[in-house]
């Protein structure tokens, strides 16, 4: 199936590696010209254009900001890295405003300057990577859950008020998904509980239906289709990547 997206420009947040970088792959298999953002500035590909881009950085982001003003894109692919893990109880301002500040506040600013392009051309599509801890918090994960619930809002309103430019606006969900973040993730989970990461790894398995650990690929390739010109109807939703890990309706 041709996805129609030779002709298109893709701005892929968090490219260089992980769920970013997957999805910029696809994206450019499908002949997308992809720009891959990072703070290494590195390409996840032969034929992807590396830039540098820290979402922590003020400076960094509005300079984004005032590139897509002369550069504009008709696909945004927002992503973002998670921040420390920790429960909720006992979390200061600081870490709040600091989670905010680096994952969703960024991702606010760069989509607006993306859309006003969009709009302009009457096409475009925003595709932000969330959690499945949006709709099934995960324990110790608690400023995670908390930013990424905040863009899960940001991203159903936005949905609504740029439909009828030609803009859509989706999120997916990845579960547990083998990427570097995982690994981490499961490491810490077995240097806290004494267990060795295999068995830690064992166990996460055996709460997933598919009874094993999503390809980057395999998430890549849903958030590439949300692209596409046949998922021009799509919008406002939240796709879960996950096996069937979450229980809930």
């Amino acid at each position: 199936m041709d996805f129609g997206l030779k002709s298109k420009t893709a701005l892929v947040l968090g490219g260089s590696r992980g769920l970013g970088a997957a999805s910029a792959m696809l994206l450019a298999a499908e002949g997308a010209h992809v720009i891959a953002a990072s703070r290494s500035g590195d390409a996840a590909a032969d034929g992807i254009t590396g830039m540098k881009l820290d979402l922590s950085d003020s400076k960094s982001v509005q300079e984004m900001i005032d590139w897509l003003a002369d550069n504009p894109v008709d696909i945004l692919i927002n992503n973002c890295g998670g921040p420390s893990a920790g429960s909720a109880k006992g979390q200061s301002t600081a870490a709040w405003q600091a989670a905010f500040e680096t994952m969703a506040t960024p991702l606010f600013a760069l989509t607006d300057a993306a859309i006003a392009g969009m709009a302009t051309r009457g096409w475009g599509r925003v595709v932000t990577i969330g959690s499945s801890g949006v709709v099934q918090p995960i324990p110790n994960l608690a400023l995670s859950n908390g930013v990424r619930g905040a863009i899960a809002g940001w991203s159903k309103t936005l949905a609504e008020e740029v439909a009828g430019h030609g803009i859509t606006v989706n999120m997916v969900l990845p579960g547990r998904i083998a990427t570097d973040r995982l690994a981490q993730l499961d490491g810490l989970k077995a240097e806290k509980s004494g267990a060795s990461v295999d068995s830690v790894q064992e166990a996460s398995r055996k709460t997933i239906p598919a009874g094993r650990y999503g390809k980057p690929e395999e998430f890549g390739a849903v958030v590439t289709f949300l692209c596409s010109q046949q998922a021009a109807y799509v919008t406002g939703s939240m796709i879960r990547v996950d096996g069937g890990m979450i229980r809930g309706l």
